[in-house]
């Protein structure tokens, strides 16, 4: 379970940086225009999107005596930490020059993280038959990121005090911390690798193989839940930092360490819905955590600006809710993963990595083009750039057409999306799933 859990530090940390940061990096640190800071989150996504089905596919046909998967996480590591300090460095030169820098950077980096992360995720279908030791294997998964992810948080808010120089001694801390994870992940699976269920590799071609996962009809539930929460998760956590510094006004030195109730409480959540999955089932989780999700987006919506200078008492409502989000939100993390296997063992050649990849390519793809109309959108709004960076990003007045659109970003379109999740499970048999007639 230790050494599982660190698997998804590396690519937990990197996702929760490039989450919360990566945004307000480009348009302050790096002075790119929001809609080009918005296509470059594109393609990042998108690339990492693409990459998935291909090395989902080459990692089913790969054949070690560890397995299928290691090989790939042991050789990805130390690119994953290098190439995620070098995101955070601001080249000279024009706009142009940086953001060709980023584009190279991005396909380097996602290239790297998925490597690590899809054969990393394909392990919990194959370690383990059981159900439950499944939604632990999540549950330890995802325990691991969020604290990798809290970790990242503290960093930065310590390191970003320097302003745009901090964001460069961030990457490195970080990417340490990242490749270090990886490998000893790989040297406490190793043993239990040897011995788990290997995929019987297919010759099919790309558009086969989506034909054969949409074949199967709990893989379309599934792909769908996790599409849609984690759509509403990664927006809220793009939008996170320019709400409070924009919208709520929290002074700029302080909207990083108002990041990390989000993951302390999201950590806490995936202990409690890991818990409350085992004995009420999944679904019904997925329902309690939802709600909580809903009722935090539409607070977001309505959370009043902060009176200049706000004491601890004053803030405390916003750190209320800002724990709210991650509550709730740890379903995202938890429910579709530990649902995923039940659709995968009703394909008979069980390819794990085949499903992950599919998985994670709709998100991404989707994220991805979602992220390049929410840039466009704040250009199109108004939004201003910041010429050089106070902390992680510089307050600026902001029009309030600026104001509208990053508070239904951080509200009502998040939970309208966790609805629609909802509405997509419907009917699912949450216990035996796996045990139903084969799809197809």
């Amino acid at each position: 379970m230790v050494a599982y859990g660190l698997g998804d530090a590396g690519t937990g940390l990197a996702a929760t940086q490039l989450g919360f940061y990566l945004f307000p990096f480009f348009t302050c640190a790096a002075g790119l225009p929001a809609f080009i800071a918005g296509s470059l989150l594109t393609v990042i996504k998108v690339w990492d999107a693409l990459n998935d089905p291909l090395i989902g596919w080459m990692s089913d046909h790969t054949q070690t005596r560890w397995g299928p998967r290691l090989p790939w996480m042991l050789s990805a590591a130390l690119p994953l930490g290098i190439s995620l300090a070098a995101m955070w460095w601001v080249p000279d030169g024009t706009v142009v020059q940086r953001t060709a820098y980023y584009v190279v950077m991005a396909v380097l980096l996602m290239t790297a993280y998925t490597s690590v992360n899809l054969p990393y995720a394909a392990l919990s279908t194959e370690l383990t038959t059981d159900t439950a030791m499944r939604t632990r294997l999540n549950a330890a998964r995802f325990t691991g990121s969020i604290l990798a992810g809290l970790s990242g948080l503290i960093v930065a808010s310590v390191v970003l005090s320097d302003g745009g120089g901090g964001y460069l001694a961030m990457g490195r801390i970080t990417g340490t911390i990242a490749s270090v994870a990886t490998l000893l992940c790989c040297w406490g699976l190793a043993p239990y690798a040897k011995q788990a269920q290997r995929p019987t590799p297919s010759t099919e071609p790309p558009l086969e193989q989506l034909k054969r996962v949409m074949a199967n009809p709990r893989f379309r539930q599934v792909v769908g839940l996790f599409l849609l929460l984690w759509f509403g998760l990664q927006l809220m956590q793009v939008v996170a930092l320019i709400w409070l510094v924009q919208v709520v006004h929290v002074a700029p030195a302080l909207s990083t360490w108002m990041l990390l109730p989000f993951q302390i409480a999201s950590l806490l959540g995936l202990q409690l819905w890991s818990l409350l999955s085992n004995r009420i089932g999944r679904i019904a989780t997925l329902r309690w955590g939802s709600a909580l999700w809903i009722v935090a987006c539409l607070l977001s919506m309505l959370f009043p600006e902060l009176p200049e200078g706000a004491s601890g008492l004053q803030l405390l409502p916003l750190v209320g809710l800002i724990s709210l989000v991650g509550i709730g939100a740890a379903t995202a993390y938890l429910i579709p993963w530990s649902l995923l296997p039940d659709a995968i063992d009703a394909d008979p050649g069980k390819p794990a990595g085949l499903y992950t990849a599919w998985m994670v390519f709709g998100q991404k793809l989707i994220i991805g083009l979602t992220m390049s109309v929410f840039g466009s959108l704040l250009s199109l709004t108004g939004y201003i750039s910041a010429e050089e960076c106070s902390g992680a990003l510089s307050f600026i007045a902001q029009p309030d057409s600026a104001v509208l659109a990053i508070r239904l970003c951080m509200g009502p379109l998040p939970a309208v999306l966790v609805v629609l999740g909802l509405a997509v499970m419907r009917g699912w048999p949450d216990r035996g799933a796996h045990l139903q007639a084969n799809a197809g």
